[in-house]
């Protein structure tokens, strides 16, 4: 077992280049003619593009940290209920971010004397202010975190949507999603670890197995129209298993590359090559009944992703292995402040639509208009990395 106070650098890079990548992907919109393979493939098209690939690569990250930083707080001298209180307030974190960000989504009725603008900056200022990484022994930590308090409840209170609709969760969003998967690998984590881990896998593959049955299939129908085991994962925010397989699967594949840690690294790489071909293969195999689509979180998409990330995360380790991962240190934040990195471009948007009113030119699109969208991602990494050097951090 790695000590707790070793990271993972694999794991800080591939989460790193994972967010970097999604921040690029998600400034697309503001481009034209960017080529399809880059963008999100439509529901009912068969495949996927470098967009439908970002945000499960993230969650497997997720899974992957899971793992490794329950067995610090253990080795730490955390007991299992501050453990599980670290995991709630983490969790509670997420949601509430994801619902804020959400309502941000949709315009803000004149009414209320804001704008969208507004509501965004005044957001992010909140979240900060809450959720800032604090010094310990700061006399400004509990009136700031008051404040924010105070800013996200005024939003909460005062926002109306054009249709005069109240504050709400029409969804959970992307941090929202992020921390229902959260909560359910790391409380799974608590419950199996210590020998008990092949529980894990039986999950993932009654994971897979809930897909198959609730996924429409290319003629439109279910296996299972209705059915109690789909009743059951709605009602744990799993929806029909998805982005808990992607997340599993990087919990997975931490916990065997550990059972290896004795093994020569070739006959490491080998066997992760090995496991990389073989959900591929159960994806060629499910692809017969059902289509490669991000939307409807079908098993050939999850299978796809996951022999990727697999893939990845063995080039990675090598990479590691071989102190060949310099290059990674201009993008460091988004491993180690990766919420920080998440929240920057609300705050860009806010300054380049709202303040100075900039709008890109019809020219930029094709190749080089993701190329814009790749140096606007950069800037919001070099913008968090500017504000952990003012020890502007957020935490959770």
């Amino acid at each position: 077992m790695e000590p707790h106070n070793q990271r993972n650098l694999a794991i800080d890079i591939f989460r790193g280049l994972t967010m970097a990548l999604m921040i690029a992907v998600n400034d697309v919109w503001t481009v034209n003619g960017v080529p399809h393979w880059i963008e999100h493939f439509a529901t009912m098209e068969d495949g996927m593009g470098l967009s439908d690939i970002v945000y499960p690569m993230f969650l497997f990250a997720m899974g992957m940290s899971v793992p490794l930083a329950l067995d610090r707080r253990a080795q730490k001298g955390y007991s299992a209920e501050s453990t599980l209180w670290h995991i709630l307030k983490r969790t509670f974190a997420l949601l509430v971010m994801g619902v804020f960000i959400v309502n941000a989504e949709w315009d803000v009725s004149s009414t209320v004397g804001y704008g969208k603008g507004f509501y965004w900056m005044f957001m992010v200022i909140g979240f900060f202010l809450v959720w800032n990484n604090y010094k310990q022994d700061s006399k400004w930590k509990t009136p700031l975190k008051a404040t924010g308090i105070a800013i996200l409840l005024f939003l909460a209170v005062t926002f109306r949507s054009p249709d005069g609709g109240l504050f709400q969760a029409h969804w959970w969003g992307i941090l929202g999603q992020i921390g229902w998967m959260y909560l359910f690998c790391a409380i799974a984590y608590l419950l199996c670890r210590g020998g008990k881990e092949w529980v894990l896998a039986a999950i993932w593959g009654i994971l897979c197995a809930v897909n198959l049955i609730s996924a429409p299939m290319r003629g439109g129908s279910t296996l299972l129209a209705h059915n109690f085991i789909s009743d059951f994962a709605n009602a744990l925010h799993l929806g029909n298993g998805h982005s808990t397989i992607m997340a599993l699967g990087g919990m997975l594949t931490v916990l065997a590359e550990r059972r290896m840690e004795q093994t020569p690294s070739g006959r490491k790489v080998a066997a992760a090559l090995c496991i990389s071909a073989s959900l591929a293969v159960i994806g060629l195999a499910t692809h017969r009944g059902w289509i490669i689509s991000k939307n409807l979180g079908t098993l050939p998409w999850c299978m796809f992703v996951s022999a990727i990330s697999v893939a990845w995360y063995a080039i990675l380790r090598v990479l590691e292995k071989h102190n060949l991962t310099g290059w990674f240190k201009p993008l460091r934040p988004t491993g180690t402040a990766t919420l920080t990195v998440y929240m920057i471009p609300y705050f860009m948007y806010v300054l380049y639509w709202f303040v100075f009113k900039l709008t890109p030119p019809e020219w930029l699109g094709g190749y080089l208009g993701f190329g814009k969208c790749i140096l606007y991602s950069a800037l919001c990494i070099a913008v968090a990395w500017l504000l952990e050097k003012l020890h502007i951090k957020l935490k959770i």
